[in-house]
């Protein structure tokens, strides 16, 4: 028996006419979700595996964003395809959130780092750690993924931060990774890997401003800490 479609469910229940007819603005995450995945299964239609999935996550997008393709596979009625969709999906989002943010916004604060960063590393289920390039005038002149796993003093090394600053000719840095569990309390690791890239940035003549870790809806700023 063939897997429930968008074009098989109630006609109450059918969120792409909806999305046509409506707009996309008039549709519940559910309908959105729903779209997404585009089938069910042999015993749910599409929109019922959405409700399920939602419910999964406490009906949270944030919460969603978080859980790694791996896990939302394994969800009834999603699977390997219906997980990169979503995982995709939501990837798109964070791009549009980063194109929205504008160009060289100068910084005058930690939270403007983290108003600049948050919606893209927030709700990630793994470590990033970046490099926010800046020139004379604390603008962003780029943002740059240095690396992406656990953050340790052994794999960030000054040589990679600063190979790009160089390349970029940046004036000075700010160095900005992500907590996923969403506390920013700072790690001996983070104290670690800080102290070396402040160091590396006195003898390269490239200041390291700040380091910015961001948890959830808080963030940690060792300049505002005095810790630099």
């Amino acid at each position: 028996m063939p897997s429930y479609t968008l074009a098989e469910t109630r006609s109450e229940d059918r969120p792409r006419e909806r999305l046509f007819e409506h707009g996309p603005a008039a549709l519940t995450v559910i309908e959105l979700i729903a779209i997404v995945l585009g089938t069910g299964t042999k015993h749910r239609d599409v929109v019922r595996v959405a409700e399920d999935l939602v419910a999964e996550v406490g009906g949270s997008l944030r919460e969603l964003a978080r859980r790694p393709p791996g896990f939302l596979s394994e969800l009834d009625g999603v699977g390997s395809a219906k997980a990169a969709k979503i995982s995709a999906a939501l990837e798109l989002a964070r791009r549009l959130a980063s194109e929205s943010r504008g160009e060289r916004m100068q910084v005058r604060s930690p939270g403007d780092v983290y108003r600049w960063c948050a919606p893209t590393v927030r709700d990630l289920a793994v470590e990033e750690f970046r490099l926010l390039a800046l020139d004379s005038q604390n603008r962003i002149m780029r943002e740059i993924l240095v690396t992406r796993g656990i953050l340790n003093s052994s794999l960030i090394h000054p040589r990679e931060v600063f190979r790009a600053a160089i390349a970029e000719a940046a004036a000075g840095i700010i160095a900005v990774h992500n907590h996923p569990s969403g506390d920013p309390t700072p790690s001996a690791d983070d104290r670690a890997v800080t102290g070396q890239l402040v160091q590396a940035g006195k003898v390269l003549d490239i200041p390291m401003h700040d380091h910015v870790i961001i948890g959830g809806d808080r963030y940690f700023s060792f300049a505002e800490a005095g810790l630099l």
